[in-house]
């Protein structure tokens, strides 16, 4: 717009032409924004508030006498305040150029003072010492035309053709190529060292070597031989292990024809003997069995036989009687008691029988199987002419076949 103006952000604008400015400054300093200037009665400068730079080369003496050159680099810029942007502007707004000439004379004086209160020991290994009473010694007059130092650095310092210098470090230097030497030979022992290591190494690398080749050609030769003998040494192994073999397959065989044997023969052997010891015992129950069959059909049937017989005993008992002289005393009781007797005497002579059948006599009377003797007495007359001398009767055994 026409009238506005606006600084750059490292300007300051400085309006002259109308009212005063702040403490009564001959122009209105603006910074950061824009501003209405009306033309023609209004006149607008800018001022840098950039970073500005000053060097300096300057021959001074110390407080030894000895002659330096020293070389410095100052960096400065005006102050952001009001009153260094005024007291700026004021000095060298017309030729801002000359802000770079006066900020290195203004260092030359000062650090030609201070460097004649110090010895050259002092400035050569205090160089920031140095730097910084300059720094404090010019900030205030500085400050008055508006600027400020961010920095001061001292490039070099020579002392020209004296030689001061190098012989203040002569003794470092000796020093330093002593420490140096001392390195070297060190190194050099180290590496003379380091190469006898090398040879020793290499030395015992090589009897490791040879006794290793020994150790391989000693086995090499032990295999050889080994492998000259392996063929006869194999061929026994393998004529034993067939041997062996051979021995097993025939210790199977005995095995298996002991098995087949004991199959074919033992077992069915065994078997037989068994089936006829089984129907000889079988046999021989059955013969026991009809034994004692016979031996109960025989006893029921002379038993059955002898009760048969049992009538006709008593008869033929009677009969005998019938011939002999009897007499009879109580009439017929007396009869009676004959006739019982005889009954008696018969079942007497069937219970005897039955006793000789069961085995309870021992073949008493003579009597044995098949044979049955039959005693009894009879009054009268016996069938043998035998004779009873009671009440003058016969009586006699019997005997039964």
């Amino acid at each position: 717009m026409f009238g506005y103006r606006v600084p750059a952000p490292d300007e300051a604008m400085l309006i002259s032409g109308g009212r005063r400015g702040l403490g009564g400054a001959p122009f209105r300093v603006v910074t950061g924004h824009g501003k209405f200037v009306l033309p023609i009665f209004r006149k607008t400068r800018f001022l840098t508030l950039a970073m500005c730079e000053a060097e300096v080369s300057e021959r001074c003496v110390t407080k030894q006498g000895i002659s330096l050159t020293v070389k410095a680099v100052i960096a400065f810029k005006v102050g952001n305040d009001h009153e260094s942007i005024v007291n700026a502007g004021q000095r060298f707004l017309s030729d801002q150029d000359q802000m770079s000439i006066l900020t290195g004379r203004v260092f030359a004086g000062h650090l030609r003072s201070i460097i004649g209160s110090m010895t050259v020991e002092e400035i050569v290994t205090e160089r920031q010492k140095l730097a910084t009473e300059v720094l404090e010694t010019s900030k205030a007059e500085m400050a008055k035309i508006g600027l400020i130092v961010d920095s001061l650095q001292i490039q070099s310092i020579d002392d020209g053709d004296t030689g001061y210098i190098d012989a203040m470090s002569a003794p470092h230097k000796a020093a330093i190529q002593r420490q140096a030497q001392i390195a070297q030979a060190q190194a050099t022992q180290a590496a003379v060292e380091a190469q006898q290591a090398a040879a020793r190494n290499q030395a015992e690398y090589a009897r490791q070597t040879a006794i290793v080749q020994a150790e391989y050609n000693a086995e090499v030769d032990r295999a050889q031989a080994q492998a000259a003998q392996a063929g006869p040494l194999a061929q026994a192994h393998a004529q034993q292990e067939v041997l062996a073999a051979q021995t097993e397959l025939a210790l199977r065989a005995a095995e298996l024809r002991q098995q087949e044997l004991v199959a074919e023969i033992v077992k069915p052997a065994e078997a037989e003997a068994e089936r006829i010891r089984v129907l000889a015992v079988a046999d021989a129950e059955r013969m026991r069995i009809q034994a004692a069959a016979a031996a109960s059909h025989d006893r029921v049937a002379l038993e059955r036989m002898l009760i048969d017989q049992l009538p006709q005993i008593v008869k033929e008992a009677s009969a005998g009687l019938a011939g002999a002289n009897v007499n009879v005393l109580n009439g017929a009781d007396g009869l009676s008691e004959i006739a019982a007797g005889l009954v008696s005497q018969g079942l007497t002579i069937l219970d005897s029988v039955r006793k000789n059948l069961n085995g309870e006599d021992g073949g008493g009377n003579g009597g044995g199987p098949g044979t049955v003797a039959l005693r009894g007495y009879v009054g009268g007359k016996n069938p043998r002419g035998g004779t009873d001398g009671r009440n003058g009767s016969s009586d006699g055994p019997v005997d039964i076949d």
